[in-house]
C-alpha cells in the first residue's frame, strides 16, 4: 500500500486531517494501527485543552414519537460550527441514542455509535477535528401512560436539529384532528410565550423570592405607604406567576382565553397537560 493510500485510509477511519494523518504515519513508521493510536492520544490532548473554553452556542434535537420522545442539547463555541455538517450528523445520531437511553447521560456517553465507537470517543475525535469545545448539555425524555407527545422546533437548521425545541405531553388517547391541532398549536404557544411552570404554585420558590426582592426594591422609592406597597407587591407577584405559568397564560391564538379555558372548550374527556419541555440555545 502506498503512503498516500495509507493516509487516505487513516483519514477515513479516524476523521483526522491530512496533515495529522501524515505526521502520525511517519511517527509510526507506516503502521496504520499505531498511527491511529497516536491520533487518538493526540485527539484526547487537544480536546482536553479546549474544555476550559466557553461553549454557549449549539443546537437542540428531538427524536422519538407520540409515545416516547426526547430532546438533547449539544453545545459548541460558535454558530459557524453549529451549522457544520459533521457536527449536525453527530447530533442527529446522538439524538436517536438519547431517546433509546431515556436521557440517561451516563449511559449515553458510553453508547456505541454507527462506527462502533462510543459517544465519548466520537466526541473527542470531533473536538480534535473541528477545533472547538463540544459538550452534551440538557437532556429530557417524555414518556407517560395514556398520553400523546407533540413537538415544535423553531429556527430549524436541518431535519430535527434546531435552535429552539418544545416537547409536550398531553394526557389523552384521543386521535381526532382537534387534539392534533391543539397539540401543535400549544407547542408553538410554549415556544413563543416561554412559561417556566405548568401552574402558578409550581414555580420554583427561589425564582419567586427573587422577583419579590426586585418588586420590593422598586417600591421602596415609590413613596407609597407600607400597606399600599404590600398590596401592590402582592398584585405584582400574582401577575408574575400568572404570566409565567402555562395554564394561566393568555392563549396566543385568542388572548381573551387562558390555556385552562381552551382545554375546557375542547370537551375531550380527561384531557390534561402532563409536562412540557422548552429548550433554547443561550437560555
Amino acid at each position: 500500500m502506498s503512503d498516500i493510500e495509507k493516509v487516505k485510509q487513516l483519514r477515513k477511519s479516524t476523521g483526522a486531517g491530512f496533515k495529522d494523518c501524515n505526521a502520525a504515519l511517519k511517527e509510526s513508521k507506516g503502521d496504520l494501527n499505531k498511527a491511529a493510536e497516536i491520533l487518538r492520544v493526540k485527539g484526547i490532548a487537544k480536546a482536553s485543552k479546549k474544555m476550559s473554553r466557553n461553549a454557549t452556542e449549539g443546537v437542540v434535537a428531538i427524536s422519538g414519537d407520540e409515545k416516547k420522545m426526547s430532546v438533547i442539547e449539544v453545545n459548541c463555541e460558535t454558530d459557524f460550527v453549529a451549522k457544520n455538517e459533521d457536527f449536525i450528523e453527530f447530533v442527529k445520531e446522538l439524538s436517536i441514542l438519547n431517546n433509546s437511553h431515556s436521557s440517561n447521560k451516563e449511559d449515553l456517553h458510553k453508547a456505541i455509535m454507527k462506527n462502533n465507537k462510543s459517544v465519548d470517543e466520537n466526541l473527542v475525535a470531533l473536538i480534535a477535528k473541528i477545533g472547538e469545545k463540544i459538550t452534551i448539555g440538557r437532556v429530557k425524555t417524555l414518556q407517560n401512560e395514556n398520553s400523546r407527545n407533540f413537538s415544535y422546533q423553531h429556527s430549524v437548521i436541518k431535519d430535527n436539529v434546531s435552535k429552539l425545541a418544545v416537547m409536550l405531553s398531553l394526557n389523552t388517547t384521543d386521535k381526532s384532528e382537534n387534539i392534533d391541532l391543539f397539540g401543535k398549536q400549544l407547542s408553538m404557544h410554549i415556544a413563543a410565550s416561554n412559561p417556566i411552570a405548568l401552574n402558578p404554585d409550581d414555580i420554583d420558590k427561589d425564582i419567586v423570592n427573587k422577583e419579590i426582592e426586585l418588586i420590593s426594591e422598586e417600591l421602596k422609592t415609590s413613596g407609597k405607604s407600607e400597606d399600599i406597597a404590600k398590596k401592590i407587591s402582592l398584585g405584582k407577584i400574582n401577575k408574575f406567576k400568572q404570566d409565567n405559568s402555562l395554564m394561566t397564560q393568555d392563549w396566543v391564538i385568542d388572548p381573551k382565553l387562558k390555556i385552562i379555558d381552551v382545554l375546557k372548550t375542547l370537551e375531550i374527556k380527561d384531557l390534561n397537560i402532563n409536562k412540557f419541555v422548552r429548550l433554547k440555545i443561550g437560555e
